[in-house]
């Protein structure tokens, strides 16, 4: 892996990092979503740390070149992170939809009364 690719991986996780901890004490963001990009930073960090791990692993794997394996890898955190949101969209639209059925209920009960 080249020395640029190696310190574009490092700063591009602690750029991510201080952008956590800034959006924690802005109040806009978790801890708990936090935690999973905080990881992801932790994780370019080692890539770029030992990158003779990197290109070893790649190597076994097929890739022909370790940088590929380093796309692959984010890519898939990408993806992981991605569905994770969508749950959690899943989750809030059914809570949504619940409170909008409990909303027009009380307002049926209310028109009732009157």
């Amino acid at each position: 892996m080249s020395i640029t690719l190696r310190v574009l991986l490092i700063i591009a996780s602690f750029f991510s990092f201080l952008l956590c901890l800034k959006r924690i004490k802005q109040a806009k963001l978790k801890i708990t979503n936090s935690v999973v990009w905080m990881l992801g930073s932790l994780a370019l960090v080692l890539m770029a740390i030992f990158s003779n791990a990197v290109e070893w692993i790649a190597t076994k794997l097929g890739f022909i070149a370790p940088v590929n394996f380093v796309f692959l890898v984010m890519i898939a955190f990408l993806l992981m992170q991605t569905f994770i949101d969508n749950i959690r969209i899943s989750t809030l639209n059914e809570k949504i939809k619940e409170l909008d059925h409990y909303i027009a209920l009380k307002e049926l009960e209310k028109n009732k009364e009157k």
